[in-house]
């Protein structure tokens, strides 16, 4: 009886075949689907992953002085994972193997190039007089768009190129005083400096080098050039005395007392230095000025201004 009855109980006890397979079916497909669930999560995962390392692979590489758009604050909120730029970078080029190139670089070299170009055909084919007014724009350029660095680089590359066509003495006159001149105006046109300033400053740059040029020219030739120039310019002033209506001026000025006999002899030497220093001084602001006019005149096409002119520069051009 004992027996039958737990048999009895244990058949009752015992789950059905047909219920156990529905309820393993049961618990089978929840199970399926929670592991089908993680396995497409976790493709998702890698597949955003794997795009992450190809966005951060295929980035632009940017110099130490740049900083990448996305970084930026103003750059606002942008669809997509976090690092990417919404828009393609700018200043960059790239090269036949596919490695970014800097465009600071590619145009601090094309400058550089076009300095020395200028100084190149302007020495062989004699046209150094008009054409001297361009010979500090390319670098001064090279400042206002991609600051210091470049600047120097493009003086020192221009007079690398130089030595290499020309030989290392011409290649210094270049350096001395164009390379500084153009470092010292993008310098001081960066920082919105009056023209006033920047002539000044400029014109004692250029009278420096005009020595330093004589000094270094006149190692090269073996004679002294300095007493060749003022032994040119005691011409001048002789000649400037021998005129007419100098000498009707030297004799009204003997009348009042205000110069004596001695002005009709030979000048001395000291006179005659200082006119020529004088000279040079006078020569070098007109050139700067013209290198402002031509320079403002042009950088202004090229979407790179430079500080505005005088007012009374601005009201004649106007007119004309």
């Amino acid at each position: 009886m004992s027996g039958s009855t737990d048999d009895r109980q244990f058949d009752a006890s015992a789950p059905d075949p047909d219920d156990s397979s529905s309820g393993q079916s049961d618990a089978v497909h929840p199970a399926s689907s929670r592991s089908m669930n993680n396995a497409t999560s976790n493709a998702t995962n890698s597949d955003e992953a794997w795009a992450e390392a190809d966005d951060v692979l295929e980035a632009p590489v940017f110099s130490s002085g740049q900083q990448s758009p996305s970084s930026s604050p103003s750059s606002g909120s942008s669809s997509g994972p976090v690092g990417r730029s919404p828009n393609p970078p700018i200043r960059q080029k790239t090269a036949s193997d596919g490695r970014p190139i800097p465009l600071d670089l590619v145009e601090t070299a094309f400058l550089a190039s076009t300095a020395s170009l200028l100084w190149l055909i302007s020495y062989y084919l004699s046209i150094g007089p008009w054409m001297r007014i361009f010979f500090p724009a390319p670098i001064a350029l090279v400042y206002l768009r991609w600051g210091q660095r470049s600047a120097w680089m493009a003086a020192i590359v221009s007079c690398l190129l130089l030595s290499v066509l020309m030989g290392p003495y011409l290649s210094l006159l270049f350096l001395i005083p164009y390379g500084l001149l153009g470092v010292q105006l993008g310098f001081l046109w960066q920082r919105n400096t009056p023209w006033s300033l920047s002539i000044a400053i400029g014109t004692i740059v250029a009278t420096l080098s005009f020595f330093f040029r004589v000094w270094l020219l006149s190692i090269f030739i073996g004679e002294d050039l300095w007493v060749y120039l003022t032994g040119r310019m005691t011409d001048l002033i002789e000649w400037l005395l021998n005129l007419p209506i100098t000498e009707w001026v030297v004799n009204l000025l003997m009348s009042w007392g205000w110069v004596d006999l001695s002005i009709l002899g030979q000048p001395s030497i000291a006179v005659v230095q200082a006119v020529t220093i004088v000279a040079v001084l006078l020569s070098d602001i007109v050139y700067l000025f013209t290198v402002h006019l031509t320079v403002w005149l042009m950088f202004e096409r090229l979407k790179t201004p430079i500080p505005m002119p005088p007012r009374w520069v601005q009201i004649l051009l106007e007119e004309e």
